[in-house]
C-alpha cells in the first residue's frame, strides 16, 4: 500500500519525479502498465483518466496524488475532470496537478484554457492541492524546428520564461515530500530569463550543434503551413498556433522566482536544460 500516487511516469516529467521519490514506495498509475518505468520501490496499477470507477480503483489508499495533466485532445476537460472526481470519491487528501503558466479561461494559448477548467474542478472538489503552473518547456522548444532547422510561427519579438522539465520535477518532488506545507499554493514555474525565439534558436543550435534560426508568420500563414502539411483538427491546428501568438502577445514571458524559492536552487538555463 502507498500514500503517495503518481501519475504520467510513461512520459519524462511523470517519470522524473517517480524516480526522485522512489523511496517514498509511490503508487504509479498509468494506462498501460506495459509501458510503466522499473524503478525500484515503485508499484503499477491501470487506470484511465476517463474511466471513474478505474480511477476509484486504482486511488484507493492514497493520500496524496501527483496529477500530471493528460494527453492533449477534444475531451481532455472531461477526462480531467472525471480524474479528479475519482480522487475525490476515494479519499485522496491532496492533489498536486500540473498546470500552465497563464491559465485562464480566456487564455491567448488555447490548451491554457483546459487547465483552467482542471484548476476550476480542483478547486471545487473539496480536496486540499498545489498548482503546479509550468510555463514552456525550455527542452522542447528546440523541436520546434524542422528539419531544415527552422522555427517558423507568429511569435515575432515576444518572449518566453520557459522552464526546464528537470525544474518541474524538482518543484513536485519537494512539494509531494511535504504537501501540507504547500497547500492551497499555485506556483508559476518559470526559467531564469524571458527569451525570443531567435535567441533560443541562436542559443540552443550552439549547443546542440546544428544551425538553428526562426523565421516569424502571420497567423494566417501558420494556419496555411500546418494544414497542408499535417491532417490536423481545428483544435490542434488552434493549440499549435497559438503556442507563439501567446509569446507574441506576452502572455508567458512573466518571469517568477518559486522554482528557486521551493527547491533552493536558481532555475536551469537554456543551455543547462539541453545539456545531458
Amino acid at each position: 500500500m502507498s500514500s503517495l500516487a503518481i501519475t504520467g511516469s510513461t512520459g519524462q516529467l511523470g517519470g522524473l519525479v517517480a524516480t526522485a521519490l522512489a523511496d517514498l514506495t509511490p503508487r504509479l498509475v498509468v494506462r498501460d502498465p506495459a509501458r510503466a518505468p522499473d524503478i525500484d520501490g515503485t508499484s503499477v496499477t491501470q487506470a484511465s483518466y476517463g474511466d471513474l470507477g478505474s480511477g476509484i480503483a486504482a486511488l484507493v489508499d492514497v493520500e496524496v496524488l501527483f496529477m500530471v495533466s493528460a494527453a492533449e485532445s477534444p475531451n481532455r476537460r472531461e477526462e480531467h475532470r472525471t480524474f479528479i472526481e475519482a480522487a475525490a470519491r476515494a479519499g485522496v487528501r491532496h492533489l498536486v496537478y500540473t498546470s500552465f503558466s497563464g491559465a485562464a479561461p480566456d487564455a491567448r494559448f488555447t490548451l491554457g484554457r483546459d487547465h483552467f477548467d482542471a484548476e476550476q474542478a480542483i478547486a471545487e472538489s473539496g480536496l486540499a492541492f498545489t498548482i503546479l503552473r509550468d510555463n514552456f518547456y525550455l527542452d522542447v522548444l528546440p523541436l520546434f524546428a524542422g528539419e531544415d532547422g527552422v522555427i517558423r510561427g507568429p511569435a515575432g519579438d515576444g518572449r518566453v520564461a520557459a522552464v526546464a522539465r528537470a525544474d518541474v520535477a524538482a518543484v513536485a518532488a519537494e512539494v509531494l515530500r511535504s504537501p501540507d506545507e504547500h497547500a492551497g499554493a499555485t506556483y508559476e514555474l518559470t526559467g531564469p530569463e524571458a527569451l525570443t525565439l531567435s535567441e533560443v534558436a541562436t542559443r540552443a543550435g550552439a549547443v546542440l550543434g546544428r544551425t538553428l534560426t526562426f523565421a516569424d508568420e502571420t497567423e494566417e500563414q501558420a494556419y496555411a503551413s500546418r494544414r497542408a502539411a499535417y491532417d490536423a483538427e481545428q483544435w490542434q491546428l488552434d493549440a499549435w498556433v497559438s503556442t507563439y501568438t501567446a509569446i507574441r502577445d506576452g502572455e508567458v514571458a512573466h518571469l517568477s522566482d518559486d522554482v528557486r524559492a521551493v527547491t533552493g536552487r536558481r532555475p536551469r538555463s537554456l543551455e543547462r536544460a539541453l545539456l545531458p
